[in-house]
């Protein structure tokens, strides 16, 4: 292991070229390290963006080719999901297996001491405890902790987060006075790999089917109508659905097995219980009696008082204060105990 050595994971945009330039100053031996994922011209300007800034800071660059891992940790697992009835986040899988996964893996069989990323959050070690601790970027607007719930004490033992404590402005300040050719680059919104919106047509690429219409039926059982495939809709829709009704109604739960979507009215997508499975807990073993916390069903969701109960070695249920809208199998809930994260789980 080289001491003081860190592979800087560069997407090509200007947050990790920042975390490149604040590593640099801090005086850690650093090297520019961009992942190929995906297909396509797209992800080679970005690596050509990550390797032009990498070059700038004097840095070696190393561009990985990860699209194999991606494609089955990722991109496989989303169309599964889908096809489950579920609405995935593939952005925390990702970070799960293959950014501070496969990544750190690579990085400790090359001898580097750490990994670095340019997201908005930050990792302390507990001093009582020894174990490492998650916790929320000081800037809360673009506080990123939500999509890093799912990673292990090893991956964040290895993880350094210099944004943590920065807002988006200093960073694009930063960027700008070093004259990074990514300085004022736009944030990237969609899903990599689904970068027109059409969800269902990657899906049934990935999956070499389609899914048969069906019945959109009602809370009570009745019958409205048909439906163009289950992996068209996800809980909460309310536009596309094709029906004329008197009032708005919703998609309140999708039944593959019966190949239904439900639909209700606004109040029906209320809920105060969820169930998760796939449980990480990063600031404790095991929750060992029920744990007051604030909680988070997606991440651009504030987050809500909720009471967290473990039910197995792999699952959880959290009960909120207050019903929340929408809550949908799939997404993720993470829970915090002020600005540290307690752990999280998959919707169930």
């Amino acid at each position: 292991m080289r001491e003081n050595t860190v592979a800087v994971a560069m997407s090509g945009g200007v947050d990790s070229s920042v975390a490149a330039l604040l590593l640099g100053e801090q005086g850690w031996d650093c090297q520019g390290v961009t992942l190929r994922l995906r297909e396509g011209e797209g992800a080679l300007l970005e690596a050509a963006d990550a390797q032009a800034v990498a070059e700038a800071l004097g840095m070696e660059f190393r561009l990985l080719d990860f699209r194999e891992i991606f494609r089955r940790q990722v991109m496989d697992r989303f169309a599964a999901a889908y096809a489950r009835g579920e609405t995935p986040n593939p952005c925390l899988d990702c970070n799960r297996y293959v950014k501070f996964g496969a990544l750190v893996d690579w990085a400790r069989e090359q001898g580097f001491s750490k990994v670095a990323s340019g997201h908005y959050a930050r990792v302390e070690q507990d001093r009582v405890t020894g174990r490492w601790l998650l916790k929320k970027g000081l800037d809360q607007s673009k506080d990123q902790s939500y999509v890093l719930y799912g990673l292990g004490q090893e991956q964040l033992s290895r993880l350094l987060l210099p944004l943590g404590e920065l807002t988006k402005e200093q960073v694009r300040e930063r960027a700008g006075a070093k004259g990074f050719v990514n300085a004022h680059k736009g944030d990237s919104q969609d899903i990599c790999f689904v970068p027109d919106g059409n969800y269902a047509a990657v899906v049934e690429k990935l999956l070499g089917r389609s899914f048969p219409p069906g019945d959109f039926v009602g809370t009570q059982g009745q019958v409205y109508g048909p439906h163009r495939g289950i992996i068209h809709y996800t809980v909460g829709q309310r536009k596309g659905l094709g029906l004329s009704f008197p009032q708005p109604m919703y998609v309140c739960a999708l039944l593959p097995e019966e190949n239904q979507v439900v639909l209700g009215a606004g109040e029906e997508l209320f809920a105060r219980r969820l169930r998760a499975r796939d449980l990480n807990l990063i600031d404790r073993e095991s929750l060992e009696e029920p744990l007051e916390v604030t909680a988070k069903i997606r991440y651009g969701q504030r987050e809500q008082p909720a009471t967290a109960v473990q039910t197995g070695p792999d699952t959880l249920e959290v009960v909120f204060r207050e019903p929340q809208r929408a809550i949908t199998k799939g997404q993720a809930v993470v829970l915090y105990r002020g600005d540290t994260v307690v752990g999280g789980g998959t919707i169930c």
